[in-house]
């Protein structure tokens, strides 16, 4: 009969016909027996030995009976057909632990790779993106010129009086110098006959000059405080626009919003312009020659093998859609008999169902290549659908920059960017565009003042000529109007 592998060893210092103390000789045996199991199993003293050439020995106990060894899987190494697989175990410098290492598919996912792949896809989607935008660009056609005739800006002034404005610019200056010679020189002891009647012209020059000036110096001052000053002042009051400054811009904003740009004349000049129909016919040549373009296909099926093989090249990716497919497996089998044929063949055979699974993810770089060659058939189809779908996609392009006219505050947004601007930038926008009217309503106050003047020097001999020339003007003016429309 064998003997036990655990057998006591002698022990010197106990005499041979004491019964030895088998409760501390056992040695534990790393996978087999513990100390704790070791102390466990002794033998009575009083029991004899079921070895008769031995009677020392323990006597014989029941056999023990080991859990199987599953067998080694074969080598991967060709070099060394006897060494194991290898394991996640090693990594780096480290080395293997005693133990068996578990199936990498059991393993947990490292969040970190796992991310990374997620950035990975991320930055595959960008440069996709910037992949057709350089393709599109290259079939997108130049701008061409609006088919709307261009504005010219209108001219400051137009007529006779745009022409004279240049020279209205030395009538301050001449009433100035006339009334500095009056203090030198001013008709003294002159007359006129007017009507027959003698009438004294002295101290004519200084009556008219100083009129005019005053009537120039009037009109300067009231188109200065339209903007001076800028600021709150103690003693003088501040200009209009700066202190009517948000009213100004509300009714600035109200007229705009109401009379010039609105919801409804944007909508109806999208619909007359016919827009977004030219564009989509634009839309769809691009996208035809974009797909057509077979550097393009090459660099899209050369992008995406490259995402494919990086992803699912990653330890990490496989060992999740391995848990991903045995939940699906799973789901899909349901409660049923299938459902219950599932369960009962991963509890007998989890290791194959597991090694099944590992396979059919491992040959999924391997299927890309056929995929990319049925890519060329899924671009080809893409014009037909797109030009298929394109009223459809022209309605939706419609109500969509529809929608979003409607949803425009055409009123909220003048006041907004009207606001962004100080007092200084709205008086150099106002004067940008009346600035010539203004110079010529001060030149104008010159002219008018010197004709107060003569009125102050002989009031009804002046009204009365005033009133003649003035009568004289408008009427040559309405003759002139009538006879240009009966022409037009």
């Amino acid at each position: 009969m064998p003997r036990p592998p655990f057998s006591p060893p002698d022990r010197p210092d106990v005499p041979p016909s004491s019964p030895p103390d088998r409760s501390n000789d056992l040695t534990p045996v790393p996978g087999i027996l513990g100390p704790d199991e070791a102390h466990a199993v002794t033998a009575p003293d009083e029991e004899p030995s079921g070895y008769p050439d031995d009677p020392e020995a323990p006597p014989p106990t029941e056999p023990l009976v080991l859990d199987p060894v599953p067998e080694p899987e074969p080598s991967s190494y060709p070099d060394a057909p006897d060494a194991p697989p290898p394991t996640d175990a090693l990594r780096g410098n480290d080395t293997l632990e005693p133990e068996t290492a578990p199936s990498a598919s059991l393993l947990p996912v490292p969040l970190e790779t796992v991310e990374a792949a997620k950035e990975a896809t991320r930055s595959r989607a960008r440069d996709f993106g910037r992949l057709v935008l350089r393709y599109a660009t290259r079939y997108w056609p130049e701008r061409t010129a609006s088919e709307a005739p261009a504005v010219d800006e209108p001219p400051r002034l137009v007529g006779r009086i745009g022409q004279i404005i240049p020279y209205m610019r030395i009538i301050p200056w001449t009433l100035a110098a006339l009334f500095a010679a009056s203090f030198a020189w001013d008709f003294p002891g002159m007359t006129v006959s007017i009507f027959g009647e003698a009438v004294s012209v002295e101290g004519l020059l200084r009556i008219v000059s100083v009129s005019g000036l005053i009537g120039f110096f009037t009109n300067w001052l009231a188109i200065t405080m339209l903007f001076q000053p800028r600021e709150k002042r103690v003693l003088i009051p501040q200009g209009l626009i700066p202190a009517q400054r948000e009213r100004v811009i509300f009714r600035l904003a109200q007229a705009i919003s109401q009379e010039l740009i609105n919801e409804e004349i944007i909508k109806e000049k999208i619909h007359e312009s016919g827009v977004i129909g030219r564009y989509r016919d634009l839309a769809l040549g691009v996208v035809r020659g974009v797909v057509e373009d077979p550097e393009f296909r090459t660099d899209l099926k050369g992008l995406t093998g490259e995402y494919v093989q990086e992803v699912l090249g990653s330890e990490a990716i496989r060992t999740e859609l391995a848990e991903v497919a045995a939940k699906k497996v799973e789901e899909q089998a349901g409660q049923g008999l299938g459902g219950v044929a599932l369960r009962l063949y991963r509890t007998f055979a989890e290791d194959d169902f597991q090694r099944r699974i590992d396979a059919a993810i491992a040959e999924l770089p391997g299927a890309v290549s056929p995929l990319l060659d049925r890519l060329d058939t899924a671009l080809d189809q893409i014009p037909e659908k797109v030009e298929a779908r394109a009223d459809e996609l022209e309605a939706w392009a419609t109500k969509a920059v529809l929608s979003f006219v409607e949803g425009l505050d055409v009123h909220a947004m003048i006041i907004d960017n009207a606001r962004g601007y100080d007092e200084a930038q709205l008086e150099r926008i106002l004067k940008s565009t009346s600035n010539e009217q203004l110079n010529y309503i001060k030149y104008l106050g010159g002219i008018l003042g010197l004709f107060g003047g003569l009125v102050i020097w002989q009031p009804l001999a002046s009204l009365a000529v005033f009133a003649v020339l003035t009568l004289a003007v408008w009427g040559l003016d309405e003759v002139l109007v009538r006879a240009r429309r009966k022409v037009a």
